[in-house]
């Protein structure tokens, strides 16, 4: 009994998988994006809302998925029931690149608002390299020692990230509400609709959108699944959208547009303006706490997925030892290890450069796993797999599956021709693979015999 108590109090519950999924999707990218937003104006918040309506979409295929599997493992273990073994590999491939390259991008932004705080970590050479897989390995450190820790890192970055945020609306708020003559950027309310600009804007905004998933991939860890993961996974999904909005729309209407088009550190820059440069940096070290709270949540994902795959013999066993504190430690390591190679490779880039190209390849590979979650959705309920206490929920969760398709057909759309291109390549990369494991699968028997 005393086992089994122990066992429980080590896994996470609602609030730190609320805390997991608000953390994971609140990194630097709401914090880059208004300045990525500005060209298209008031089509940005037509794009903000579509997005938040396909991750809600999204969000219910996997809420309906994980209620209805309690004790599978996320996205990967779905899409297995419903497509079979090589369709789910790739997926689960694609999701796992998704994690290391999400991981190096974040890293990397982290470092770039440093940078406002530390000029010398960009004036420096080597020095933005070196900050970035600091950052990346001291909280894989975190991680690897206990999962509790990686838990509780995550509510209290996740308190302090949303601080900036609510300094930030309840300023505009002031202003609309009061002395509206200071608001830089009131003209943009009239930009004229264009589809074409929307279908960008959402684009860039999906990439802030990422990690709703994270309570149902970390199903094993979690206490009460078939309880905790939906609501988790609904609940972080609507607070962040709704913080998304409201936020980025106060930014773009407090920045003239011009100006917030070539701004590298929006928020920094608000607060700036209305309350001083001592102000702006600490605006500027709520952003980098902001990034290490989400990056210490998306390094728990990197090191659960291959892990509990390898416990399953479908990835190198490597993967599955775990410390003495059943953490994946040996995972996690390989993932860090791998993030920080690509840093190193693109060490003569830009930070900029940098993360522009390791978000599209990201958002790309992480695409298709949701795609797939979402026809999980259509062909386990045509063949009876998932079942459902009423017809309303069935048909819900039917529409749900339908709209997340629709959604993430469109958004590859909108990924460019290079970006689809360059993650098609990474996630062909895991047929190899999965047909290696299978044929040593295979001959571990024989051998065994012999």
């Amino acid at each position: 009994m005393s086992t089994v108590s122990a066992d429980s109090a080590r896994k996470l519950g609602f609030w730190m998988c609320v805390a997991l999924v608000v953390g994971n999707m609140i990194g630097t990218g709401i914090f880059m994006l208004p300045a990525s937003l500005a060209p298209y104006g008031l089509n940005s918040l037509w794009a903000w809302l579509l997005t938040v309506a396909g991750a809600l979409f999204l969000a219910m295929t996997l809420s309906g998925l994980s209620r209805a599997f309690p004790n599978a493992e996320g996205p990967y273990a779905y899409t297995r029931l419903a497509f079979g073994d090589l369709t789910a590999f790739v997926g689960a491939w694609g999701y796992w690149v998704c994690l290391w390259v999400g991981n190096a991008a974040v890293a990397t932004g982290v470092t770039s608002y440093l940078s406002n705080l530390m000029p010398w970590v960009a004036d420096v050479p080597g020095a933005s390299v070196g900050s970035t897989i600091f950052f990346v390995w001291l909280l894989t450190a975190v991680n690897a020692y206990d999962i509790r820790a990686a838990g509780k890192l995550q509510i209290v970055t996740t308190v302090i990230k949303l601080l900036p945020m609510l300094a930030i609306v309840g300023l505009t708020a002031a202003l609309v509400f009061g002395d509206s003559s200071q608001l830089g950027n009131s003209e943009f309310l009239h930009t004229p609709f264009k589809l074409d600009s929307v279908t960008t804007a959402a684009t860039l905004t999906l990439w802030a959108m990422l990690g709703f998933e994270s309570a149902a991939v970390m199903s094993s860890k979690v206490r009460d699944p078939e309880r905790t993961i939906p609501l988790a996974t609904m609940a972080g999904t609507i607070l962040t959208g709704a913080i998304y909005v409201v936020v980025c729309m106060a930014v773009m209407l407090l920045i003239p547009g011009e100006q917030l088009a070539h701004s590298n550190a929006p928020f920094a820059e608000v607060a700036g303006m209305f309350w001083g440069s001592a102000a702006a940096h600490w605006m500027a070290l709520f952003v980098v706490i902001s990034g290490l709270g989400c990056l210490n949540g998306l390094l728990l994902l990197q090191g659960e997925l291959p892990f509990q795959m390898a416990k399953k013999g479908e990835f190198p066993q490597v993967f599955a030892k775990e410390s003495p504190r059943q953490t994946p430690a040996v995972s996690l390591y390989i993932g860090s290890t791998l993030i920080t190679i690509l840093v190193l490779m693109n060490y003569q880039k830009s930070m900029v450069e940098v993360f522009t190209f390791m978000i599209l390849l990201a958002t790309t590979a992480n695409l298709v796993t949701y795609l797939l979650c979402a026809l999980a959705v259509l062909v386990l309920l045509r063949n009876g797999k998932l079942a459902t206490n009423s017809g309303r929920r069935a048909a819900g969760l039917a529409i749900a599956g339908v709209m997340g398709t629709v959604y993430a057909l469109w958004t590859l759309y909108g990924a460019g021709k290079e970006a689809v291109f360059w993650g098609f390549v990474l996630l062909g990369a895991a047929v190899p693979v999965f047909y290696l494991m299978r044929s040593r699968r295979a001959a571990a028997p024989a051998s065994e015999t012999a």
